[in-house]
């Protein structure tokens, strides 16, 4: 196969389950002419496994027009809910004023597909309506949804829906569940306000909704000062984000970091650890916007920025960080450098020791595997017997 595909594999990992079936789809899709090619040569019936149950069926669907359709279709359909991952999963901008509205997006797109046939699309549909039922359809998301103008503003007939209304009623009601007369005066009068375009939602710069890109919350902050009651659960809605994702990187780090043979650390260093690598993939993230070299959300990475690059050796350990500044540059690789030294617990700078990742970096020179006794040497310093 990867004779055919150019040493190229079919299975692409996600960071969702999900994310993992659709990448993978989508890759033995863009290999359909290389698969195909592969079961007729000559090679391909000289192979043990094809003789078998499984591989005659493996060479049957490789050849059957039916399934690349089927396969070609699921991508049209599954598309527009990878987007809507996208979203959910991303780190840009907080998600929560656009999720439903993404959604219903997406369901029209899959109507599409099927070519607005009730009874080709019903079961589809039927099961995105079970998993959005008490979940993504909250009296939270649908307010989020009526107090984006990217929504709202698009479609006026969001203001007459009566399931909309009666969720923002019900927010405003639990946000401000103390104070009636700040409930009348968001439900009666400052929506209407917002509704009707009066004030400083007429100005020409609050037009920035059309674009998808906008901060609906910072659009509230700057053109909602006539409405604060409206201003404020507005604000605190559309900041929201619409899942854990990014808690659950943070965690993530922490499992990096705090592992079986570096499990002595102090909660201070683990935290300042933590603190220098997560935000690391932060900095390294928002360079990649600024230059638009975007990589896909729902792709894993192989390891985070900092991972690799720590190295601890008894007491004493270092980090190496890449840096944009003017830092020490590493003899021969052009990758500039610095020790951080203080979070790590080092009272001076290190010298840096041949790792396994560092010794890639070294491999033009001739370097001797054998002289590498040390490496495992090294890991033992410092620590008592039976540990």
């Amino acid at each position: 196969m990867r004779h055919f595909t150019e040493r190229r594999d079919i299975v692409r990992p996600g960071v969702t389950r999900f994310a993992s079936a659709f990448l993978t789809l989508e890759s033995i899709l863009k290999k359909k002419d290389q698969l195909r090619k592969m079961v007729v040569h000559s090679k391909w019936d000289g192979l043990r496994e094809v003789s078998s149950k499984k591989g005659k069926a493996a060479t049957a669907t490789m050849m059957n027009p039916e399934f690349w359709k089927e396969v070609k279709m699921c991508l049209k359909v599954f598309e527009p809910l990878v987007k809507v991952l996208c979203l959910v999963d991303g780190d840009v901008k907080p998600s929560m004023g656009f999720l439903y509205g993404e959604l219903l997006k997406a369901k029209r797109e899959i109507k599409q597909v099927y070519g607005n046939v009730e009874s080709r699309y019903k079961d589809v549909m039927a099961i995105i309506d079970k998993k959005m039922e008490g979940r993504l359809n909250s009296v939270l998301h649908l307010s989020a949804y009526l107090l984006n103008p990217h929504y709202s503003y698009a479609d006026a007939s969001i203001f007459d829906d009566g399931t909309i209304i009666e969720g923002f009623i019900s927010c405003v009601e639990t946000f401000y569940h103390d104070d009636d007369d700040k409930q009348d005066q968001a439900v009666n009068v400052e929506l209407r306000k917002f509704q009707n375009r009066e004030g400083s939602f007429a100005k020409k710069l609050a037009r920035t909704y059309q674009n998808f890109d906008f901060n609906p919350a910072s659009w509230w902050k700057l053109n909602g000062n006539e409405t604060p009651v409206l201003q404020r659960m507005a604000m605190r809605i559309l900041s929201l984000t619409s899942s854990s994702s990014g808690c659950e990187r943070n965690w993530s780090v922490f499992d990096l970091v705090h592992t079986k043979k570096r499990n002595r650390l102090t909660t201070a260093r683990l935290n300042s650890l933590v603190f220098i690598q997560f935000n690391s993939k932060l900095m390294s993230r928002r360079q990649q916007i600024k230059s638009k070299k975007i990589t896909d959300v729902l792709l894993s990475n192989d390891v985070m920025q900092a991972q690799g690059f720590m190295f601890d050796g008894g007491d004493e350990c270092a980090t190496v960080v890449y840096e944009d500044d003017d830092e020490e540059e590493m003899p021969g690789t052009g990758i500039r450098w610095t020790v951080i030294g203080e979070a790590m617990g080092a009272s001076e700078q290190l010298e840096l020791r041949r790792s396994s990742r560092i010794r890639e970096l070294y491999a033009e020179e001739g370097f001797d595997s054998k002289e590498e006794k040390f490496d495992n040497e090294d890991g033992l310093d410092g620590m008592d017997e039976g540990e």
